[in-house]
């Protein structure tokens, strides 16, 4: 196998390639990736038997073949090669790659123990690209990172009507956001005779999906399955993504949110982000911030520890009743960093226990008076109020 490639075009697609493989692998084969080059030019994959990413360039190709090298090896030379074409022989076992002054001879390894790869289903619906890509970085936040639960580790995917969900939780928080989807002429949607379609997707996968195609102008999504297999890829700009699906049921969390909540405060997202930062600085591991609001104004305090305390007091316009809860800090800053807005809304959930608050409520504001104009949803449980 013979062929030549621009080095920058090349670096690319190696290190999409590489960007989903697991750091460790009990079978080193799936740390490959594997390089085909045809008349067209090549095409670059990868497969751990859970995702796989596969993407074509362009290049000159003198002799067609196919070789599997390291993929993490391959990744971290092509990113530092010179300014200059790169240049790909086989001999034997063994793999030459030439760019400018620089010369390395790497070990392939064998080509037919390596898997094949999954072939993604008819298209589902598309997507806008940017739009995708925000709903799940504001989402995916939310996500279970504990193991022990497979289920929660996953963002679920929601198609209804012309419409797509995205739902996170970890059990302490739940964040959600709608986009428009476009079923187009696969008819995928809610009818009467046919459910809604759902995915369960490892947010980790997700969020590099997200990160990969958001400056994508479509992004199409393919959801397919048997009993024993179900699968979801994306695909766009000559990349595609595929990945198994999570099995079990998520949680009906959608349901905690409530239709109205008549006691909220407004606050400058900046300002509350800046000051909660300052006072949990005092906090120990795993404390919890205390929030006051009055019709004066938001005041945090960091209590609770003998070595040092610490309180600021922000603007916030209130409507309703004084409200006193605990929060734990970097839950909060997940949920305000996703807002994007100039503007905060914390709404103040009730239960039926008068002592015990309800999770709040984090929304978008446009403005003071205006609630943003996006869908996302972000309910955190505050924890229980030291006395």
């Amino acid at each position: 196998m013979k062929f030549q490639v621009n080095r920058d075009v090349f670096s690319d697609a190696v290190s999409f390639a590489v960007k989903l493989l697991p750091q460790r692998t009990t079978l080193p084969i799936l740390s490959g990736v594997l390089i085909e080059a045809h008349e067209g030019g090549l095409t670059l994959s990868s497969f751990d038997y859970e995702v796989s990413s596969q993407t074509s360039i362009a290049a000159e190709v003198d002799e067609e073949g196919t070789i599997l090298v390291s993929g993490r090896l391959l990744a971290d030379i092509a990113n530092r090669l010179p300014s200059a074409p790169v240049v790909f022989t086989t001999e034997e076992t063994r793999i030459s790659v030439s760019c400018g002054s620089a010369n390395f001879s790497l070990l392939s390894m064998p080509v037919e123990e390596y898997p094949t790869l999954p072939t993604p289903g008819p298209q589902s619906g598309v997507v806008p690209g940017d739009k995708f890509s925000l709903a799940v970085s504001q989402v995916a936040v939310a996500a279970s990172r504990d193991d022990v639960t497979p289920v929660i580790t996953g963002v679920q995917l929601e198609v209804t009507e012309n419409a797509l969900s995205l739902v996170a939780t970890d059990r302490y928080r739940v964040a959600v956001r709608g986009i428009d989807w476009d079923s187009g002429s696969a008819g995928t949607g809610a009818t009467p005779d046919k459910p809604s379609l759902t995915a369960l997707v490892p947010a980790r996968t997700l969020q590099e999906v997200g990160k990969t195609f958001g400056s994508a102008t479509t992004l199409s999504v393919s959801i397919t399955g048997t009993e024993d297999r179900e699968l979801i890829s994306f695909q766009a700009d000559d990349k595609v993504v595929t990945s198994l699906l999570i099995k079990g049921n998520f949680p009906p969390v959608k349901r905690l949110f409530p239709e109205t909540v008549e006691n909220y405060a407004v606050m400058n997202t900046a300002e509350l982000v800046e000051a909660t930062r300052r006072v949990s600085l005092v906090l120990e591991r795993e404390a919890a911030l205390r929030f006051t609001f009055t019709i004066d104004g938001l005041t945090l305090e960091a209590i609770g520890s003998e070595q040092a305390q610490a309180s600021e007091s922000i603007d916030a316009l209130l409507t309703g009743d004084d409200t006193v809860v605990s929060l734990k800090p970097q839950f909060l800053l997940d949920g305000l960093g996703a807002v994007h807005s100039e503007f905060v809304r914390i709404s103040f959930t009730k239960t039926e226990n008068p002592n015990k608050p309800g999770p709040v409520l984090i929304t978008s504001q446009s403005s003071k008076d205006q609630p943003g104009a996006d869908s996302y949803k972000y309910l955190l449980q505050p924890n229980l109020l030291l006395r």
